[in-house]
């Protein structure tokens, strides 16, 4: 797994319970026998009785309860009541188009800073009267105090206390229809405001398991409640960190901290594809972004290398930092593993890294170092597992 990279603690460097903070949920996951672990400054559920390979399976078979109240929700609200000014403002932080952002629908993208590199990956929602910005649990803090920092009087930034569900799978949508039956028409990508159970909800059709499902912002007094509602359909299975991060993997999309950071570029990331044409040369409102220099040659030129996917051709799998080379032997590393363990849908190692572009093709043979020999991997497309979400 990739937790250490994004903010777990590792057993070498012990942290008291009594240091942690708790989510809304803490009491639910204990009542249903959850092993917790140090997650970013969380005491968060790693698995549940059943086990992280059956949680896996389960969320892509039928549908995955998770608790991702950790996550930073940051609500960016303009006092004269013309969101367009809040998108404006955060136009200049982010390579996106915000501005043209419909109502009732959200975007994928990314903080960056002076030099192109990725100091978070978010996703940002245009509601009638705000920004809803959801980040990096272990970034909250730093993304809040740079959002600020930028934004113009008359523009209000706050760290919203609420908790945050995500149910996902291909019967998600099923069993939320049910108590919010609103939610059945919603695409890809959109965002509504919903009750469930009486409870005012933000919800959002997206997630980060390559499955169909929603994200749900609850009221942190309510949320034990519309948890406890969820839980009780019979296609529903509570899911930890630990099949989060096989879910996340086999879906090909990166972890802040491990497969992206500050010392990547979107394009070397590959997630150029994120960056709207608007803000592209030639668009509408083309740069005017920390690093956009940098970012949009690279787009023009290519970058000096790539994440990619890997697939290994043995069952061994390989973690990350695991160093990677261009041949069986001799040579200096290549690159490097960003993130790897064992896909359980696959049945099958998989891992994703960086190689140097001429050498991140489909279908080029690599070698990782695992206790000092040289195992073959192929480059392969990600995601290795096709996506679920409902686009139309």
């Amino acid at each position: 797994m990739s937790l250490q990279a994004a903010g777990a603690v590792s057993p070498a460097a012990p942290v008291s319970a009594e240091s942690l903070a708790q989510t809304p949920l803490h009491a639910l996951h204990l009542r249903l026998g959850a092993k917790m672990v140090p997650f970013a400054g969380y005491a968060m559920p790693l698995q549940y009785p059943a086990g992280l390979l059956k949680e896996h399976l389960h969320t892509r078979a039928a549908a995955g309860f998770f608790d991702v109240s950790h996550m930073g929700q940051i609500a960016l609200t303009p006092r004269s009541g013309d969101v367009a000014e809040a998108a404006r403002a955060l136009e200049a932080l982010v390579p996106i188009d915000i501005l043209g952002l419909g109502i009732g629908r959200q975007r994928y993208g990314f903080l960056t800073d002076e030099a192109g590199g990725i100091l978070d990956d978010l996703m940002v929602a245009r509601l009638a009267d705000r920004l809803h910005v959801v980040v990096n649990a272990a970034n909250k803090a730093a993304d809040l105090a740079r959002i600020r920092a930028h934004l113009p009087e008359g523009i209000d930034a706050t760290l919203l206390p609420d908790a945050l569900i995500a149910l996902q799978g291909p019967k998600a949508a099923d069993v939320l229809a049910r108590l919010a039956p609103d939610t059945a028409a919603m695409r890809f990508m959109d965002v509504r405001a919903v009750e469930i159970l009486g409870v005012p909800c933000l919800v959002s059709r997206s997630g980060y398991t390559g499955e169909d499902g929603f994200e749900i912002a609850v009221p942190a007094e309510q949320a034990e409640a519309v948890a406890e509602a969820l839980l009780a359909a019979p296609e529903v299975m509570p899911v930890g960190l630990g099949a989060r991060d096989s879910l996340r993997l086999e879906a090909g999309l990166p972890l802040h901290g491990a497969d992206i950071d500050a010392g990547t570029s979107p394009v070397e990331a590959s997630l150029a594809w994120a960056i709207s044409p608007a803000r592209r040369r030639g668009g509408a409102r083309a740069g005017g972004f920390p690093g956009a220099d940098r970012i949009l040659a690279e787009m023009e030129a290519g970058p000096a290398r790539r994440r990619v996917g890997l697939r290994l051709e043995g069952r061994a799998p390989v973690r990350a930092d695991a160093p990677l080379f261009a041949a069986e032997a001799g040579g200096d590393s290549i690159g490097r593993v960003t993130s790897g363990g064992f896909g359980p849908t696959l049945g099958a190692p998989v891992a994703m890294g960086t190689l140097p572009a001429a050498l991140a093709a489909p279908g080029t043979r690599v070698f990782a170092e695992l206790r000092g020999q040289r195992l073959p991997l192929v480059v392969s497309p990600l995601p290795f597992v096709p996506a679920g979400f409902k686009r139309g």
